[in-house]
Order: structure tokens, then C-alpha cells, then sequence
């Protein structure tokens, strides 16, 4: 590539910076606020709880130079689904901005839970129980979860892993191309919220079976060359990372700013972890930036032997 052309993607990728803007939401509870201080860490303009009828005054101010984030929640003064909605189709049809709404998702559960134990009155049930404002705040909200761009769930994440995520998407130099997150789990505990794309790696020779491998995982040289061994391993590999290949450059052309793929398992210990590994080193070479997560092996302590069927 030419100095000319390096300097036209500096640019370019300039530009993308400051048009980019980031609306955040999700119920409360999920993480907006650790979120918005990692975004402000990474440069961003950042803005919480600005009421939504004077986000269009902000925009149509001077350029900031730099990306915004704007935290946007059932909080907000003159709040409403329909309004945000609204906001999104708006700022979607003007030129001058690369909107992107980044939803924080969470489990009910997990939502109450956090909410007896810091002892705080939800905003939506301030005189009721925590769980009658969670539940009413995911339904009120479950519009703008499908309008979302990007969904991060937050249930199993202490706000470190969150703040590492947000860097992981949203660190400078990766807004001009697509992010790619592989994600491996275990079908035991359901299939993860958020992914664009399952492939199910139940199929595989199961390294459970061999006592010599059932307390390693996937990243492990063993138990990627006994995977590999199984006579379906590399034509399901090949065949896979083709389509995802073709795919990636369309779903950028269509405006999509992360992709994730999650590989499932009985256990979410070996194959999928290992089919994930794979595949994010074929993506990598190819130039993308890819972030790696293996959710089961995130939940075993330091230490612990591998539980589970594989």
C-alpha cells in the first residue's frame, strides 16, 4: 500500500471517528455507567442522562472532533420507547452521523440480585420490590433491544470483564472496520444472548472420553490435535471459515460494526473452545480484529479442573 493510500485510511478513519456516535442503553442495572467511563477512558465525548429532546440540539452544535457516547436509559427526562426510537430512526437518515446503539442486556434474575444487594429503589418501582421494576423495565425496553447494533450481555461480567469488552470493541483504530467475536459454550447452560451466528461443534470427537485430556480444555495442543483427528475436523473448518470469510465483507457493506460467532458444546470445555481458537486464528490472519471468549472456562476458578462432558 502506498503512502497516499495509508494517508487517505488515516482520513477516512478520522472522520469515522468524529461522525461516530454511540447511544447506550439497557436496563438499569446492566452496566451503562461502567461502560460510559470505559469509552471515556478510550477518547469519547461522553454525555449521561441528557434528556432525549435536547440530543438533537447537542448534534447539531459544532463537531466535537472526537467520538460520543451518550448513556440513554428509562432515567432520562421525557424518556419513552417510542422517543428513542424516534431519536435512532432520526439520527440514522442524517448524513453527517454513524449512529450505533450498544445495548447492555442482563438476566432478570441477575438484575435483582444486583439491586438487593446495593439497596437501591429501582427508578420504575421506587415504593415496590427491585423485581417488579426489573421485569416492567425489560419489557419497556425490549423494542430497543431489537433496534440495537451491538448487544453485550452483562449477566456473568464484573464491570472489569465489561470494561474489557467495551475496549475490546470500541478501542480506537477498530471503528473503520468490523470487530469479530468468537464465543464458545456449553448447551447445557443455553445458548448465549446477543451472537449472530451458532455452530455446533457437538458433532467432533470428544476429548472428555480420554482421561488423559478430560481435565485440559480446548486451547491445549493435546486436545486441538485429538479434535483435529476426527476425519470431519478440517473439511468442517475449511468449509466454515469460507463462509464466514465471504460473509464478513458483506456484512460490513450493509453498515454492521461487530459480528459474533459463538461455537456450542456439550460442556463448552474442548471442541467448541477449540473450534473458536481455530477460527479466530483463520480471522486474524485475514486481517480482522477478533476478540476471544470461551464463557465456561470465564466461570471455573484459577486452578479448577475442567468439569463437564466436553
Amino acid at each position: 500500500m502506498t503512502a497516499g493510500a495509508n494517508m487517505a485510511d488515516d482520513q477516512a478513519a478520522a472522520r469515522l471517528a468524529q461522525d461516530h456516535l454511540l447511544l447506550i442503553t439497557g436496563p438499569s442495572g446492566a452496566g451503562r455507567s461502567t461502560a460510559i467511563h470505559a469509552l471515556e477512558d478510550l477518547g469519547y465525548e461522553t454525555i449521561d442522562n441528557l434528556p432525549l429532546s435536547l440530543i438533537p440540539r447537542l448534534l447539531e452544535g459544532p463537531p466535537i472532533g472526537r467520538p460520543l457516547a451518550l448513556g440513554v436509559d428509562v432515567r432520562n427526562r421525557d424518556f419513552s420507547t417510542a422517543a428513542l426510537i424516534d431519536l435512532i430512526d432520526r439520527l440514522t437518515r442524517d448524513p453527517r452521523l454513524t449512529p450505533e446503539v450498544l445495548y447492555l442486556d442482563c438476566s432478570p434474575d441477575e438484575l435483582i440480585r444486583r439491586y438487593n444487594e446495593t439497596r437501591r429503589r429501582h427508578p420504575l418501582a421506587p415504593d415496590a420490590t427491585p423485581a417488579d421494576g426489573v421485569l416492567r423495565e425489560i419489557d419497556l425496553l425490549e423494542p430497543v433491544r431489537a433496534r440495537a447494533d451491538h448487544l453485550i450481555d452483562t449477566t456473568e461480567m464484573t464491570p472489569h470483564d465489561l470494561k474489557a469488552e467495551i475496549v475490546r470493541w470500541y478501542q480506537p483504530g477498530q471503528m473503520n472496520r468490523m470487530a469479530v467475536s468468537v464465543q464458545s459454550f456449553s448447551y447445557k447452560r443455553g445458548v448465549p444472548r446477543g451472537v449472530d451466528m451458532i455452530f455446533d461443534c457437538r458433532f467432533l470427537r470428544n476429548p472428555h472420553w480420554s482421561s488423559a485430556l478430560r481435565d485440559l480444555d480446548g486451547r491445549d495442543a493435546q486436545v486441538q490435535a485429538h479434535i483435529a483427528a476426527d476425519p470431519r475436523f478440517q473439511p468442517f473448518l475449511d468449509k466454515m471459515a469460507d463462509l464466514i470469510l465471504l460473509l464478513l465483507p458483506a456484512q460490513l457493506d450493509e453498515g454492521k460494526a461487530h459480528l459474533t460467532i459463538g461455537f456450542g458444546c456439550t460442556g463448552g470445555q474442548h471442541r467448541s473452545v477449540a473450534v473458536a481458537e481455530k477460527l479466530g486464528n483463520v480471522l486474524a490472519e485475514a486481517g480482522w480484529p477478533v476478540a476471544r471468549r470461551h464463557r465456561e472456562l470465564e466461570r471455573r476458578p484459577q486452578g479448577a479442573p475442567v468439569a463437564g462432558t466436553g
